[in-house]
């Protein structure tokens, strides 16, 4: 195994942003968990990892962020800048908010653990939470939050340390088709400002083909990569496009690859 970096100057200038190549997981007591797999994503790219419960989607992201070590296979990630190296935001499957105390000291966490001066965190908070629209919420307890709110704050506190890279994994699964639907518009509006790469994890074949540029569909366990599209849609994406017949033909095309790797159950 082996961790590497994608900031050498002597590579091209549109080097992936992460790659893998032969990554496996295995669990301690030898049952393979992921791959292997081969992937790479672009800079400024939004994919999404689309697959059934359990084939690793989320192990997938935690070897990317450094959390897990892979059993065998390279994984590099590049920096945007040599200066501060590269960085990632993670959005998990739920909010962890700390609940004593308010989304303003929720958001600046990541800022406080880097012991940034107090102007700073101050500032790059302030911006974090307007970008996701929770500015008048600053001062609120988790407690007092609805559940979008709540995942709004998970954003912002992965946004506030200006990550050239933000792993998603599942943030929006829980929330009601409305909210869900308000998330995805936002989310890719803050994508089309901020230029990120997002690698996005989801069992929903509509999220998917909504969201990303292109769809990685894995098997079941071991997951390993089944198909990839590339999704043709106008930009910026809304409403019409998701209502569309062309946005239906897609989710079809991608449904049928995700049958077709024995998945037991295909989620819209």
């Amino acid at each position: 195994m082996a961790v590497a970096s994608l900031s050498d100057p002597a590579r091209p200038a549109l080097a992936p942003a992460i790659r893998l190549r032969a990554v496996t997981k295995a669990y301690r007591n030898g049952v393979p968990a992921l791959g292997p797999i081969d992937l790479d994503i672009g800079r400024g790219e939004f994919v999404a990892l689309l697959g059934p419960s359990g084939c690793g989607k989320s192990t997938a992201l935690r070897l990317i962020a450094g959390l897990a070590q892979p059993s065998a296979g390279r994984i590099e990630v590049a920096a945007a800048s040599s200066q501060r190296g590269h960085s990632i935001g993670f959005v998990f499957q739920e909010p962890t908010l700390m609940p004593w105390t308010s989304v303003r000291g929720n958001v600046g966490l990541p800022l406080k653990l880097a012991r940034a001066p107090s102007a700073e965190i101050a500032r790059r908070v302030d911006a974090a939470l307007a970008r996701v629209d929770l500015s008048d919420f600053a001062e609120a307890y988790p407690r007092e939050l609805s559940g979008g709110m709540k995942m709004r704050a998970s954003l912002a506190r992965a946004l506030v340390t200006d990550p050239d890279i933000l792993l998603m994994d599942e943030p929006f699964a829980a929330l009601d088709e409305i909210t869900r639907f308000r998330l995805n518009d936002d989310l890719l509006a803050l994508w089309r400002e901020l230029g990120k790469t997002v690698l996005f994890v989801t069992h929903s074949v509509f999220e998917s083909v909504y969201l990303a540029q292109r769809v990685v569909v894995m098997s079941p366990r071991p997951g390993t990569i089944a198909a990839d599209f590339r999704i043709a849609a106008p930009e910026p994406r809304n409403e019409e496009f998701r209502t569309s017949a062309d946005y239906a033909a897609q989710c079809r095309e991608v449904s049928r690859a995700l049958a077709e790797t024995g998945a037991s159950k295909v989620r819209a």
